[in-house]
């Protein structure tokens, strides 16, 4: 059986900046709910009894303390990936970009401007790299190039 589980002595600072946190409770439920794990754990309490105390699972209340004691109170801030990976590769942005820049009418297609739903459309079906890219995607992909499909009206 592995040895239980245990956060580092608190230094006084750290005890009050914890104490603080679950008192008050205006940071986010994550950062409480983290703070009284750290604060229970310290005191002695064991992992099975800590997540019982706040209505998680064992291993939370272990990985909790396990970042305590590798980061100190920086692990009360959660380190989660920013979501969905990318789909598109910088290459791709490039081709893209370069595409847009073409006029339709040499790409083959019958119309002599573009608008996000046909080079949607386009990208699709392109000859040379088909790939498959969201009309919303497409339209932060451009604004960060600051290209506009806009015409100037005289």
């Amino acid at each position: 059986m592995a040895e239980p589980v245990r956060a580092r002595r608190l230094d006084d600072h750290g005890g009050q900046y914890l104490q603080r946190i679950v008192r008050r409770g205006k940071h986010g439920s994550i950062k409480v709910r983290r703070a009284l794990i750290i604060m229970a754990s310290a005191s002695g309490t064991p992992a099975p009894a800590i997540a019982r105390l706040v209505a998680a699972d064992e291993d939370t209340a272990r990985d909790v303390i396990h970042a305590f004691n590798e980061r100190s109170l920086s692990a009360l801030d959660p380190n989660w990936a920013g979501g969905r990976p990318r789909l598109l590769t910088s290459d791709d942005e490039a081709f893209v970009i370069a595409t847009v820049k073409m006029r339709p009418a040499s790409l083959g297609r019958p119309f002599t401007h573009w608008s996000i739903r046909k080079l949607v459309d386009y990208l699709a079906i392109c000859p040379d790299r088909p790939m498959r890219v969201g009309r919303e995607r497409l339209r932060l992909l451009l604004h960060e190039h600051k290209i506009s499909f806009q015409r100037t009206r005289t």
